[in-house]
């Protein structure tokens, strides 16, 4: 059985998907983008500052589904562009400091609202 996910504390879905979804012992969190939730609009300055603006909405949704951050066993992150990639992997240093999840770093041509940045996660109570 599957339990649909949401908090205000993120931003709302910009299309027909959920935040996330939970089923039995995982969380499935959808790809977020550097949008502040109280404003809706999309931070582009640093990488680290996107970075830490995803990190906190992911934390909120990871909050509502009774988790936190040590629950996530992978991280995919999406970059517009790889030069990026020493800047974000310094930001992930900060919130991902022990037992390292998972992770797959990609560049993509294009994300939505045209962000740098993107990243979603999987997390489970085991």
């Amino acid at each position: 059985m599957k339990k649909i996910i949401n908090t205000d504390k993120a931003p709302a879905a910009i299309g027909p998907y959920s935040q996330a979804v939970k089923t039995g012992n995982m969380l499935f969190v959808s790809g977020q983008i550097p949008i502040d939730p109280k404003s809706s609009e999309l931070i582009s300055t640093s990488i680290k500052d996107q970075f830490d603006c995803i990190l906190k909405n992911i934390k909120a949704i990871l909050e509502e589904a009774g988790m936190t951050l040590k629950n996530v066993v992978k991280v995919e992150v999406f970059l517009k562009d790889m030069n990026d990639f020493g800047e974000m992997n310094e930001a992930y240093k900060t919130y991902f400091t022990e037992d390292y999840p998972a992770r797959v770093a990609i560049e993509v041509a294009r994300l939505p609202k045209d962000a740098d940045i993107e990243i979603s996660c999987i997390a489970s109570t085991d």
